[in-house]
């Protein structure tokens, strides 16, 4: 999509140095991202790493977990907001970091909870930190390249006195206008697959279908935006953190709880 989106621009504008940058951009920001979006994911949050003494009840959830899995334990972070809600970030196994906010601590049982911190390691064990990160972080390369794009197109208007095909013109505004909303739905469809997936491993870990069902339902009745609301982290969360409307829903990252618990429903006799 970038290089298609760069291609288009370097053609009407006769220069094909501006699609070499462009991917050249794309390739160093994905770089960065892929390296320190982890951290600045915590950060945005209000996560605080913890050890065992601080929350015995989350770090021995995710501890047996990272056992059971065979995964290397990951960093625990503990969130300070009464909005249930838990996400696991980072590149891969060996630098992956969970988090969970004092809400969903509070509202779950121990199995509950359990489940919930198995989506999160289904997160890891699957990769989907790293898909989520690329993900994201090519979607803003989107944004960037077409806000540019608009710029460019307004600036060489003036310069060039109103040089070349009106059609032309309303071509490259409609592109740098549907890319992003494009981005964005590719974004939202990776997401809530994986979403799906983690859901269904997190089953299979803790071979209890009902820990994850009832998770759900109580995600679902307690649900509320968080304090630190931000849309760049929005597709990491077990559940949507941002305040509910329309636009929001529209365009979520998350599939609808409940069709979740209908797929968990349906397929309790294959777990």
């Amino acid at each position: 999509m970038i290089a298609a989106i760069a291609g288009i621009f370097a053609y009407f504008y006769g220069d094909v140095w501006i699609m070499v940058g462009v991917l050249i951009v794309a390739i160093i920001y994905a770089l960065i991202q892929y390296f320190i979006a982890g951290k600045a994911a915590m950060v945005m949050s209000g996560a605080k790493e913890i050890e065992k003494k601080d929350n015995p009840r989350l770090y021995n959830a995710v501890e047996n977990l990272s056992i059971t899995t065979g995964l290397p334990m990951p960093k625990v972070y503990l969130i300070d907001d009464p909005a249930p809600n838990a996400f696991a970030t980072g590149r891969d196994p060996q630098h992956a970091m969970v988090a969970a906010t004092t809400g969903l601590i509070d509202i779950m049982d121990d199995k509950e909870l359990t489940a919930v911190m198995a989506h999160e390691m289904s997160h890891v064990k699957n990769y989907d930190i790293r898909v989520s990160m690329i993900v994201f972080g090519l979607t803003c390369v989107v944004g960037l390249v077409s806000d540019i794009a608009m710029r460019m197109m307004f600036y060489g208007n003036r310069r060039r006195d109103n040089e070349g095909s009106p059609v032309g013109y309303v071509l490259l505004l409609a592109v740098a206008i549907l890319s992003p909303i494009l981005a964005a739905i590719a974004q939202m469809a990776v997401s809530r697959e994986r979403e799906y997936l983690a859901d269904a491993s997190a089953v299979n870990i803790t071979r209890y279908p009902e820990g994850m069902i009832n998770a759900l339902k109580k995600l679902q009745s307690h649900s509320q935006p968080m304090k630190q609301q931000n849309t760049a982290t929005e597709a990491m969360y077990i559940n949507n953190p941002l305040r509910k409307g329309f636009l929001s829903n529209l365009f979520s990252t998350h599939p609808p709880i409940e069709k979740r618990i209908e797929r968990l429903e349906h397929g309790k006799k294959t777990f």
